[in-house]
């Protein structure tokens, strides 16, 4: 790989947040209008997830959880009506990686510190011309701390549970409302507190609350944080 695609001549675009919060459509339309490329980094965790479910590892094993990070390949094809697919060794799991048990199975492996080193080189390796928005929990953090454009989105709680809950109904996914928001409270509380990469604003980035905001309104504000192109 070119060292210019990994160099800070390359723009960068972080949105992190805690989940519901709605950084990945959000993400994916700005990346569209912009015409750069976009790095679902959640989708990387959820993977290994799946993985490990498919491998019956036991998360509670760190080392064989970590294994199975460095087993797995992952990648990414965009379908014909545009949406972004993941494949987990091959396979598509999309559908399997948006799934409560995939999302929980993320949050746990999130917080082993060597499974995030394996895949921090996996996740800069995105840097490329003309450019990248990056969504997930850490990216201006820890990823790319020297994106010159960062955002963090969040809504409440209660917002985000009912926003959940709507996408999973529509899926046919039968959970309760209460249910949803009892575990998008657990897994805030999980990733604020996890001694590596904790979910938290960089000092830098501009802080969005997108309770009550429609997805246009949020990316024209994020776009607006963007240089006149």
């Amino acid at each position: 790989m070119n060292s210019t695609h990994t160099s800070s001549s390359v723009p960068v675009l972080t949105i992190d947040g805690p989940s519901g919060s709605g950084k990945g459509t959000i993400s994916r339309r700005v990346a569209d209008r912009l015409g750069w490329h976009y790095l679902d980094s959640g989708a990387l965790y959820r993977a290994i997830g799946v993985a490990a479910g498919w491998a019956d590892v036991d998360l509670a094993d760190s080392s064989a959880v970590v294994r199975c990070t460095f087993d797995t390949e992952i990648g990414f094809r965009d379908a014909p009506n545009g949406e972004l697919r993941v494949l987990v060794d091959g396979i598509d799991a999309t559908d399997e990686l948006r799934t409560e048990t995939a999302g929980a199975a993320a949050s746990a492996i999130a917080a082993i510190p060597e499974v995030r080193s394996a895949l921090k080189e996996r996740q800069r390796a995105f840097r490329q011309p003309p450019g990248l928005v990056a969504d997930g929990r850490d990216m201006g953090t820890v990823i790319f701390p020297d994106a010159a454009h960062k955002v963090f989105l969040t809504a409440s709680a209660e917002e985000r549970a009912e926003r959940r809950y709507k996408q999973l109904m529509e899926k046919g996914v039968s959970v309760t409302l209460a249910g949803l928001l009892r575990e998008i409270l657990a897994r805030d509380a999980r990733d604020a507190q996890r001694a590596v990469a904790p979910l938290r604003p960089a000092e830098d980035a501009v802080r969005i609350d997108t309770t009550g905001l429609g997805i246009d309104e949020v990316v024209d504000r994020v776009l607006a944080l963007l240089p006149a192109r």
